[in-house]
């Protein structure tokens, strides 16, 4: 397993984490914790040492999943990560209240990594207006937090603007060779790393594959990758390119079936930077994907629940599915016989509640009249 040093506290993590946002789930949405333990005791007997789960993931039912299941490891054998999610804090007492909540979900007395929740600029000095962030570096030197960083989805912009606002002990960006243009709004891109290098602040990557959107391509536009290497699968180049960048530490997967991690392990257990003909065929895939995309969801959910019941991921899904990869008759098939009325795009009444929570500042009311006409005249 591939790991990386990161230069203070004798802190070497591998460069595969395990991101427990997408385990495997039972018919009534619930973890199927029979499976999701075989995979984190699988990914870590292989060398992953990274497991990162958040407050509001599953329901709020990854934290205390991961708890039980980390209650049976050496807890010194794997660093921990999760997250305070500002947007449920009005106050500090509310902040100390979470933390407290995570610490006995967890069933640990320090977490190894401790991050502010999906900032954006607004977001962060909100929190830090109310005291929170001054009380989590309290929380550090009394040594509950080892590592104190956050998780952002703003523009490069917005971003500097937090990354030089207080000394992090890292931070972690959604990264990935189709997420790289920072004159959008909703993503840093290429800056956002380069400001980690030039500021010397520890990278952790999230959303590699793009929500798994690069982990099945069209064979037409991965042409050139199979060319390369026929027997490697898309993931595996998502994966390779993020790692080929040196000032990145963690990638985080959400593996959530055991092929997946099964793959991850094979392409970190004898990890190969992409090599100067690899990297241009991955700059040519990108071009042809970002011609045939429909729109950047990357089906985290932070617009879920909708107060009307429409599933805004899984229409945006199929309707990149449609983009991507021009299947019109099984996305038909998909739209008119799998994909149940209630949740289709149809019933917005454009409240706009999802618009004000997507990370990725995304145009959705208006994207879903436009899905809804094109995949209804499938």
């Amino acid at each position: 397993m591939e790991h990386r040093n990161w230069n203070k506290n004798n802190i070497r993590t591998s460069l595969l984490g395990y991101g427990c946002m997408r385990f495997p789930t039972k018919a009534d949405g619930t973890i199927d914790e029979e499976r999701a333990e075989a995979l984190l005791n699988t990914a870590k007997a292989a060398g992953v040492n990274y497991f990162d789960t958040a407050y509001p993931y599953h329901n709020g039912q990854s934290e205390p999943f991961v708890g039980r299941v980390i209650t049976k490891w050496d807890r010194s054998s794997f660093y921990l990560a999760t997250k305070m999610p500002l947007w449920n804090c009005k106050s500090l007492d509310d902040a100390k209240r979470i933390f407290e909540e995570q610490l006995q979900r967890l069933g640990v007395d320090y977490i190894d990594f401790y991050l502010l929740h999906s900032l954006h600029k607004a977001r962060y000095e909100t929190g830090k207006a109310m005291g929170i962030v001054d009380w989590l570096w309290q929380q550090k030197a009394s040594g509950r937090i080892r590592n104190f960083g956050f998780s952002c989805h703003d523009n490069s912009a917005g971003f500097e603007y937090i990354l030089r606002d207080q000394p992090w002990d890292f931070c972690q960006l959604q990264y990935n060779y189709l997420d790289r243009d920072d004159r959008a709004e909703e993503i840093s891109g290429d800056r956002g790393y380069q400001l980690t290098e030039e500021c010397g602040v520890p990278l952790i990557i999230m959303e590699p594959i793009k929500g798994g959107t690069l982990a099945s391509l069209p064979a037409d536009a991965a042409a050139p990758l199979h060319a390369l290497r026929p027997d490697v699968t898309d993931a595996s180049w998502a994966l390779r390119w993020v790692g080929s960048h040196k000032n990145v530490h963690v990638i985080l997967s959400g593996m959530s079936a055991e092929d997946q991690l099964t793959d991850n392990l094979a392409t970190f257990g004898h990890f190969e930077p992409l090599s100067p003909a690899e990297n241009a065929a991955v700059e040519s895939v990108a071009d042809e994907l970002h011609r045939r995309i429909k729109i950047g969801c990357t089906g985290c959910r932070y617009c879920m629940p909708c107060p009307m019941g429409v599933d805004i991921p899984d229409n945006f899904s199929i309707w990149n599915k449609l983009g991507m990869f021009g299947q019109k008759d099984a996305i038909k098939t998909q739209w008119a016989e799998c994909f149940p009325d209630s949740e289709k795009a149809l019933h917005c009444v454009r409240c706009g509640k999802c618009e004000s929570v997507c990370p990725q500042k995304l145009p959705i009311r208006n994207a879903l009249a436009q899905l809804q006409t094109e995949l209804d005249a499938l």
